[in-house]
């Protein structure tokens, strides 16, 4: 048995958006394995959990701990930085209650592992060094500063371009230099893991999303002939990306498939999306049951331009059974072969193109889908990736 700090950069429940479904994948997934974890997390403003809401059992499975920080952006410490070296992104996680919480936790327990969650609680690195022996490992959900360098790239706005550009540029460099510091890394994807590799000399283990296959079914049904989106629209990729959509493809569809439906699911939808008013486009807003909402429609549309890391929505989707149309970045970190078990599309033409492909030819919803499923069994089996984890743990105690 192992015992595994994980300090998580937002809370791992409710598991019902990105980071935290991927970080408890591993929590929960190496607490049933029988190695003893506890978390400690930001409670932040953006994700905020009512700590008395949490499950007994979850608490007494992941001894979980939060502490509060208000990442909410500052006007003046956001323009300050503009004469400085120092990445916001990172200097926003920094707080003496958070790191005087951690040492506490250091202080009274002996730990084997302790796995950061995401580049931006790196700043405590130092206060584990001083107070623990255990190896320290960065599981990388994405190369940070290159999601915001393709935002960056995609602004029209010139402020807007310089601003994040700044921001992306200490944040690039924070992130090479740091990476040296850990003891091993676990990259998302292995395209990940070649920037892992360059820019440090410690072991690294490509480790994709997984889900429970065992639990995760399609259904017989091939659900209402309908295009949706699922995502939490606080994440700027994903807003950016459904707003290129409703922009460029969506009126091509309204002229050659005026029936045709579009749901969008997630948390925090913008307000000019829940003001939009245009036909045949519903916006649904969170739903209770992810899964049940994916079962309900036929095509998955995943517009993304700029991310990096695995799209978990998506390899929830191919799980389920369902043909999904990704872009290139979309697909990024997923063993696809296109047209096979996923439909790959980069132009507003081609995003029309695949779909009316799925629409006039049924058959191909169905079997793209199954297609879609067989290789998530394959590859994105929590079982088999909780071993991985487990046997690379042992490799570098």
């Amino acid at each position: 048995m192992l015992n595994i700090l994980f300090i998580c950069n937002k809370s791992p429940w409710p598991a019902c958006e990105g980071g935290p479904i991927a970080m408890n994948q591993l929590i929960e997934g190496l607490a049933d394995a029988g190695h003893r974890v506890k978390v400690l997390a930001i409670n932040t403003n953006k994700y905020s959990v009512e700590p008395e809401k949490i499950p007994s059992a979850y608490k007494r499975k992941t001894d979980i701990e939060l502490v509060y920080v208000n990442l909410a952006f500052k006007p003046i410490p956001a323009f300050i930085n503009l004469f400085s070296r120092k990445s916001y992104h990172v200097e926003r996680f920094i707080t003496k209650a958070f790191e005087s919480k951690l040492r506490e936790i250091l202080q009274e327990n002996t730990f084997d592992i302790v796995q950061i969650e995401t580049l931006f609680q790196s700043p405590y690195i130092e206060t584990i060094r001083k107070f623990s022996d255990a190896k320290i490992i960065l599981r990388a959900h994405n190369i940070e500063h290159l999601i915001w360098k393709r935002v960056a790239k995609n602004q029209k706005n010139p402020f807007r371009k310089f601003y994040i550009g700044h921001l992306a540029k200490t944040l690039e460099t924070y992130e090479k230099q740091i990476v040296r510091t850990y003891d091993a890394l676990v990259p998302i994807t292995s395209k990940d893991a070649g920037f892992f590799q360059e820019f440090s000399n410690k072991a690294v283990l490509p480790l994709p999303f997984g889900v429970d296959t065992n639990k995760i079914k399609p259904s017989g049904a091939g659900g209402e002939m309908a295009l949706f989106h699922i995502g939490s629209m606080n994440w700027m990729p994903n807003e950016e990306g459904i707003k290129w959509f409703i922009d460029n493809v969506w009126p091509i569809i309204e002229d050659n498939m005026p029936d045709l439906k579009l749901y969008l699911a997630g948390r925090e939808m913008p307000e000019w999306l829940r003001k939009l008013e245009r036909k045949n486009i519903i916006v649904v807003g969170e739903v209770d049951d992810a899964h049940d909402f994916i079962l309900s429609k036929a095509i998955s549309i995943a517009p993304l331009f700029s991310g990096s890391g695995i799209r978990i929505k998506i390899i929830e989707s191919m799980a389920l059974g369902r043909a999904v149309v990704s872009t290139s970045i979309g697909a990024e970190g997923i063993n696809i072969s296109d047209k096979k078990d996923i439909l790959i599309a980069d132009t507003a033409e081609e995003f029309y193109g695949a779909i009316d492909f799925l629409v006039s030819h049924k058959e191909k919803i169905a079997e793209i889908g199954s297609n879609a499923r067989t290789l998530i069994e394959k590859e994105h089996d929590t079982g088999k990736l909780i071993s991985k984890l487990e046997a690379f743990y042992r490799q570098i105690l």
